[in-house]
């Protein structure tokens, strides 16, 4: 094994590991646009590939959550959409909700992935074995 696959290995054995994926919406799910209709109706673009990745998580088995500090009826119906059995709203602590669903199903630190990509996602990303921004 050379120096230069051994950080690709030990990414390697962390991903065997995740149990549970959780991720942030605005910005990640979507374009990090904010759209109005002239009515005001707020309107989100959310990647398809991003909803197949899920579905693909789901298959392995891994649990999927949506943790959001935004409430809106478009996250809603996106997360029913995709059946992600954790969709959590209004967050204003986001760690220590992924730290409440890590303990409800019997796992680790060690057994998340999070992708945030804001200052309020730092503490978690901080904090799971593996994360993305």
């Amino acid at each position: 094994m050379t120096f230069r696959n051994r950080p690709r290995k030990a990414l390697a054995a962390k991903l065997k590991r995740i149990r549970l994926f959780a991720t942030d919406v605005d910005g990640v799910l979507t374009d990090a646009g904010m759209y109005y209709s002239e009515s005001g109706e707020e309107m989100k673009k959310f990647n398809t590939r991003d909803g197949m990745g899920i579905k693909l998580l789901q298959r392995a088995g891994i649990i999927t959550a949506i943790v959001t500090q935004e409430r809106t009826k478009l996250v809603a119906w996106r997360g029913e959409k995709l059946m992600i059995p954790e969709v959590h709203q209004g967050v204003m602590d986001k760690l220590s909700l992924v730290r409440e669903m890590v303990a409800r199903h019997g796992l680790s630190m060690d057994e998340v992935a999070y992708i945030g990509d804001d200052v309020n996602d730092v503490p978690t990303l901080a904090a799971v074995a593996c994360m993305g921004a």
